[in-house]
């Protein structure tokens, strides 16, 4: 069994900085809006690529990851609005409040295989939502939690916009990292071929959990990052029609491709802003996306550009360095 990494690190290093210097230059010629809008979709790729670490990279079928987001995002709104502890300790303490569930509820589902390890995280994020929209006294229900006081520095949009563009780069370096480290590679191979891999003396049951976990820290930090962009939270963070709109994110870019997440949020967030304004099917529009994308290009927009264009970042780098396992 081979596993194949995808370019190397100095060529990713380089489309980092390019995307960087990019998105940083981009608030001095648009408008606030369109900063705005880059912004959540900065937000929405970093959870998008959280969930592809579990899905694409481990091949397992996670259908609620919303539930990690929303605990991040509440645990900052949570500590500002009704502690008096310093803002960035809710920062702080978000990814790793959705990583202690994610380990939670992983250490269940991980002893189950494919549709079963889906409807249990399906099952069990639900019912973290229900807690979170009862319990009025300290998550406000269904109203959620509004007007979050952040720090001057932070409620301009250039402000939230440029401190999201900073965590964002170093996340995506370190996902980047970590799917081409000894970890990433025996994760794949779990995914290809489960029986294999375990008798060669990977563990497959420990592999699982630790992706598991890293997704929802990740997911946790984008959660903390949404705050910053909308300064309110509200149970439909946690709720499984998010996880759906985050998984066809991951399908639309290409699962099995590092920067696929990325451009599947890019493509959804500009169809729901521009398309969405201006329609009332938004949903009915976004399942004939799903489809077209199931029927003609099944490896995702980059994966079919990848595959096509015989040079440029799209381009596969698979045959050039291989893992033998």
């Amino acid at each position: 069994m081979q596993v194949s990494f995808e370019g190397n690190t100095k060529t990713v290093f380089w489309q980092i900085i390019l995307a960087l210097a990019f998105l940083v230059s981009l608030p001095f010629f648009i408008s606030d809006y369109y900063v705005y809008l880059a912004a959540l979709i900065l937000v929405r790729a970093l959870f998008a690529t959280s969930l592809n670490l579990v899905v694409g990279y481990g091949g397992m079928l996670h259908l609620h990851p919303a539930v990690f987001f929303g605990l991040g995002a509440y645990s900052v709104a949570l500590i500002i609005t009704k502690t008096s502890l310093p803002f960035w300790i809710g920062f702080v303490l978000g990814p790793i409040a959705a990583a202690l569930v994610a380990a939670a509820i992983g250490w269940f589902c991980v002893r189950l295989e494919g549709l079963y390890f889906g409807m249990l995280t399906l099952a069990l994020g639900q019912l973290v939502w229900s807690v979170v929209y009862r319990w009025y006294e300290v998550t406000g229900g269904d109203d959620g939690i509004h007007g979050i006081d952040l720090p001057t520095w932070l409620k301009s949009t250039s402000g939230s916009y440029f401190a999201i563009v900073i965590v964002g780069t170093v996340c995506f370096y370190i996902f980047y990292k970590m799917v081409n480290s000894p970890f990433g590679v025996a994760l794949q191979a779990t995914r290809d071929n489960p029986q294999r891999s375990e008798s060669i003396g990977i563990d497959l049951k420990r592999h699982r959990l630790t992706a598991f976990i890293i997704s929802g820290f990740f997911a946790g930090i984008a959660g903390t990052l949404f705050v910053m962009v909308e300064r309110s939270v509200s149970p439909n963070l946690l709720y499984w029609t998010l996880s759906a709109e985050v998984l066809i994110m991951c399908l639309v870019g290409g699962m099995h491709k590092f920067w696929g997440p990325a451009v599947g949020a890019v493509t959804l967030v500009l169809l729901r802003s521009f398309i969405g304004s201006q329609a009332n099917y938004w949903l009915a529009l976004l399942g004939v996306i799903l489809l077209l994308v199931v029927l003609f290009i099944p490896q995702g927009v980059l994966g079919y550009l990848s595959e096509r264009l015989p040079f440029g970042p799209f381009k596969s780098k698979v045959g050039e360095k291989h893992a033998q396992c």
